[in-house]
């Protein structure tokens, strides 16, 4: 098998919320959109992210819809610490407040509009949190 592009699909209640928020605060870019869905992209995500309204009758499988329960769409960034400053004061939801696992995985987690959850990492020594 040969994978020329990755995205991951949510079905949300407000497409254009969730996309406009994931331009705004994580600098995605939009790709293609149509009434119900948007697919956004990100030069170092490694995929893109594309919403589809919860109820599109075109949406597959129909046991699927409007279900992600424990979903996280996750991303390694440089500087963690400066990036939950950022986001605190650009009055983003956060959902997780910072916080580092003995392992090293330090992270925090926000939410957009339509209730999908991000998480944001970076991997630091355990000494280091």
């Amino acid at each position: 098998m040969q994978i020329t592009e990755s995205a991951i699909s949510l079905n949300v209640p407000d497409v254009e919320a969730s996309a406009a928020w994931v331009q705004r605060h994580l600098g995605f870019s939009q790709v293609m959109a149509a009434d119900g869905f948007c697919s956004l992209a990100h030069p170092r995500a490694g995929f893109n992210v594309i919403y589809l309204r919860t109820g599109l009758p075109t949406f597959k499988p129909a046991s699927a819809a409007g279900r992600a329960d424990g979903l996280l769409v996750v991303f390694t960034v440089e500087d963690v610490d400066a990036e939950y400053a950022r986001l605190q004061a650009e009055g983003v939801d956060v959902v997780t407040p910072i916080e580092t696992e003995p392992w090293g995985e330090r992270y925090f987690q926000i939410a957009d509009p339509s209730g999908v959850v991000y998480q944001l990492v970076q991997w630091v020594t355990p000494d280091e949190g």
